[in-house]
């Protein structure tokens, strides 16, 4: 029978630490069971293969992974499934903040005017999923009344960084004829400039409330959190004729875990670790720690030399 199933491996571009010699001791380990039953097939030198597998059920392939990451022995390698059928996606359903930038900016917007400690932990509760989204964002929004506007403009310009592998991952999935959307809880403020600059498709975000160059403390209903990403995925795919098989979303906190586990794949990328946990009991889910997102590309059989090159 042949293999339904394969493990790809995945490594930090900056470490590029995978080679033959990892993944020859790999295939003949002992108790690897289900075994590996072909070569490597090599995606990226030194940064991702993937190995296909005898498992023909998801018992026996969650094993396999479980076997393989205590085999690395603690390396910056990650390990996730994958069928070797219907790979490549055809809708990307981004977050934003801490996922496709480096940031949270609603802590970087308090950090900048001073209130970044009481906001910093709110923050970090609603994404680990012990404060529900909406009413955290609130209440972290109405510490920003009165605040002159001109700040958001600042802090987009001093605070912003594109995570590494960004306008590659959007670049490609775009250059195979996937539709792509950032949806975030965070501003639209931001989002759209970050959509524009990357090439997104379509922006979906929570608006700030402003009034004669000031924010007013209140961010417009309703509140773009956890459901509601998740019912953007299901109307985007329905929209453009695709089944959630065909989509894959991305995302780093709680009110993600929604869309992870509707899509065809859902990426837990960097992501808190009840995050991670979640997305690892997912039978579609996928969790990326040490590579940057360029790894999603991986997981969809991308080779590094389909790669849409990012600007200089």
């Amino acid at each position: 029978m042949a293999p339904e199933h394969c493990l790809v491996l995945t490594a930090s571009p900056k470490v590029a630490i995978l080679s033959d010699r990892t993944i020859l001791a790999l295939r003949h380990a002992p108790d690897l069971a289900p075994p590996v039953i072909s070569a490597p097939v090599w995606l990226g030198e030194g940064e991702a293969c993937e190995l296909a597998l005898s498992a023909s059920n998801p018992h026996a392939l969650d094993e396999s992974c479980a076997r393989v990451r205590r085999l690395l022995s603690g390396q910056p390698i990650d390990v996730n499934p994958a069928p070797l059928a219907g790979r490549r996606k055809r809708l990307l359903v981004a977050d934003m903040e801490s996922t496709i930038i480096g940031e949270e900016l609603i802590d970087e917007i308090a950090d900048y005017v001073g209130l970044g400690p009481e906001i910093a932990e709110i923050t970090a509760r609603a994404m680990q999923g012990e404060l529900p989204f909406e009413p955290a964002l609130r209440e972290r929004v109405a510490k920003f009344a009165g605040l002159d506007a001109r700040v958001l403009d600042e802090v987009y310009e001093k605070r912003v960084t594109l995570m590494p592998g960004a306008t590659t991952l959007v670049r490609t999935m775009k250059g195979s004829g996937a539709y792509t959307a950032l949806v975030s809880g965070g501003f639209s403020i931001f989002a759209e400039r970050i959509a524009r600059r990357l090439g997104f498709d379509e922006v979906q975000a929570n608006v700030l409330e402003i009034v004669d160059g000031r924010l007013t403390g209140r961010v417009r209903e309703p509140v773009l959190g956890r459901s509601a990403k998740r019912r953007a995925l299901e109307t985007i795919a329905a929209a453009r004729g695709l089944s959630l098989r065909e989509t894959l979303a991305v995302g780093d906190g709680a009110n993600d875990l929604d869309m992870l586990a509707a899509a065809g794949l859902g990426v837990a990328y960097h992501a808190k670790a009840k995050v991670q946990e979640a997305a690892r009991a997912l039978p579609n889910g996928a969790v990326i720690n040490h590579g940057d997102l360029t790894a999603l590309l991986y997981l969809q059989g991308y080779r590094s030399d389909q790669f849409a090159a990012a600007p200089e």
